[in-house]
């Protein structure tokens, strides 16, 4: 059996970011037959703009996200939530993936959206955003996997999600889910 490679694509730019701790917490609890590879140049790639998205011209941040993503079996979006929605970053990465239209990286791809915020909600609106956007750009959108953490600034201020039982046993959770997961529709 080969693995299967989990893209993930942190919506915070932020070095200390709690997504990015809890994007890290996934890939060390991956079944061994899973291979989470943490995408790390979002804040690298231009705005989408069409004027730029032409080929052999294609920004070399952006050719790479579509290179990866092209090359995963499920892409994983971890974020956190910005004044009730989905990051800047995170949408214009989902923009990119989802050009061209009908034949874009994320057509047809499993795309499962997970994340930790500040409120007691951990984040479920924007959760819920780039469920939504994902699902307008052609992913396959996995509605069963779901991973909220509320209170990640309290929670993590001295404990990486890595070290916190339940959040450890939440991961496994969205393992399960993916796992039963359908494989990625033809495109």
């Amino acid at each position: 059996m080969s693995k299967k490679t989990i893209l993930t694509l942190v919506g915070s730019l932020r070095a200390g970011s709690t997504n990015l701790q809890l994007a890290e917490a996934i890939a060390l609890n991956a079944p061994e037959q899973v291979d989470v590879v943490i995408h790390e140049s979002l804040g690298n790639i231009p705005f989408y703009n069409e004027d730029i998205d032409v080929e052999g011209q294609v920004p070399a941040a952006a050719a790479a996200l579509r290179a990866a993503a092209n090359e995963a079996d499920t892409i994983l979006l971890v974020t956190p939530e910005h004044n009730g929605t989905v990051p800047a970053s995170l949408k214009n990465a989902i923009d990119w993936l989802s050009r061209p239209f009908g034949a874009g990286a994320l057509s047809g791809k499993p795309t499962a959206v997970v994340g930790t915020a500040f409120g007691q909600f951990g984040g479920v609106w924007a959760q819920d955003e780039a469920r939504k956007a994902v699902g307008i750009a052609g992913a396959q959108v996995l509605e069963n996997v779901k991973l909220a953490v509320p209170g990640s600034m309290v929670r993590f201020a001295e404990v990486h999600p890595k070290d916190d039982a339940e959040v450890v046993e939440q991961i496994k959770g969205v393992f399960d889910a993916l796992a039963e997961a359908p494989a990625a529709e033809a495109a």
